[in-house]
């Protein structure tokens, strides 16, 4: 797969900024943040909609998702969050006292707090599995998944330092034994590909202002087919038959929108973040995820052989993401690293006892040097 050169020009980064924290919330594009920006002069002026401008820019991003993940746009249901996609997935999934639910240490809460309430609701269990020493997550799932498992509610790689997990072969083990699987991919959508008819996950959730590179507080949820007759977490009029129709809105009905449309929140019609998510979807697209995903391998492989001189020890490359850098030592992080990094204008993220380093396409050689730099000097 073809490398791509630095996109840093689609970009408003300064030259002197060093911004190696996309795990923690992308730059917006150019074109995506004018974007915005028309939609929110187009509300200034409110006598130019029509009922369906309330639909239309949603109908093009559930298509735009669609094609990121090899799904159905039918099969997309557009939402604020991870923790409402994750609460949508705990509410139409059978869990019973005596069964457990499935999920990493150290998880993020969005997909934590929820399975901890339903487990509680019904008497089941939350199974935590520890984080392997040789860093392989996908060989300690499977050797927990058992009779009781009736739910594993997992990333596709951990957002602390990037460890991979094998869905494919780890949804086939839970179809086995009966049981679910619930993927948060906001740590990997839109750089590692995926395949929704390999993996075969009932539902699936992401947000976009990662490494979608869109808005906040817009969020994607995919649900399989068999669970698109759920109930919502919302009542919301949108996701009616013939809501497009004004005029006839308090003709109440009971029918839904086929598939996830029903799943959809409340005012997911956002004038503003819908233009956004457009535009960084279509970029996505048109870089390609294989070659963003080959891209960013190489960028880190290069941080990679130079921090490792100082003691720093990732997660082996076999069982890590490569686009995400969890770097650790044996005597911990030195003090006050993130404020030394900030001071240069470099910005990664700590979280726990690891230095998370995530570049993209708008990171240039200067940025790693500038990296690397601060690192030798806090070390030395």
């Amino acid at each position: 797969m073809p490398m791509i050169p630095c996109q840093r020009s689609l970009f408003s980064i300064p030259d002197n900024v060093a911004y190696f924290n996309c795990a923690y919330m992308a730059p917006l594009l150019h074109e995506a943040a004018e974007a915005g920006s028309l939609g929110l002069q187009r509300k200034s002026h409110p006598w130019s909609f029509t009922p369906q401008d309330f639909f239309s820019e949603a109908n093009q991003v559930r298509d735009l998702f669609a094609r990121v993940i090899e799904a159905s746009s039918d099969d997309i249901a557009l939402i604020p969050s991870v923790s409402y996609g994750i609460g949508t997935a705990a509410a139409n999934l059978p869990l019973a006292a005596g069964q457990t639910a499935l999920v990493l240490e150290e998880q993020f809460p969005s997909n934590y707090y929820p399975w901890q309430k339903r487990a509680a609701d019904t008497g089941a269990q939350i199974l935590i599995v520890p984080r392997p020493a040789n860093g392989d997550w996908s060989r300690a799932v499977l050797e927990r998944i058992d009779a009781r498992t009736a739910i594993a509610a997992l990333p596709h790689c951990h957002w602390i330092d990037g460890g991979l997990l094998d869905l494919e072969a780890i949804a086939a083990r839970l179809r086995e034994v009966g049981a679910a699987l619930v993927v948060d991919a906001t740590q990997s959508l839109g750089v590692l590909p995926f395949d929704v008819r390999r993996v075969k996950p009932d539902f699936l959730v992401t947000v976009a202002y990662k490494w979608l590179l869109g808005p906040y507080a817009l969020g994607f949820l995919y649900v399989a087919p068999h669970h698109q007759q759920g109930t919502p977490l919302e009542q919301a009029w949108m996701n009616r038959q013939g809501a497009e129709d004004f005029s006839r809105l308090t003709t109440y009905t009971s029918v839904y929108k086929t598939g996830a449309r029903r799943y959809d929140v409340g005012e997911h019609g956002n004038f503003v973040l819908l233009p956004v998510a457009i535009a960084s979807l279509r970029q996505i697209l048109t870089w390609g995820i294989p070659a963003i995903c080959t891209t960013l391998n190489q960028v880190n492989g290069e941080i990679i052989r130079a921090a490792l001189e100082w003691w720093f020890h990732t997660p082996p490359p076999l069982h890590r993401a490569g686009h995400i850098l969890g770097f650790r030592r044996s005597t911990g992080l030195p003090t006050g690293l993130l404020e030394k990094l900030a001071a240069a204008q470099v910005y990664a993220s700590v979280r726990g006892d690891t230095l998370r380093v995530t570049p993209h396409l708008y990171n240039n050689p200067n940025d790693q040097q500038k990296l690397l730099e601060v690192l030798r000097r806090v070390i030395a």
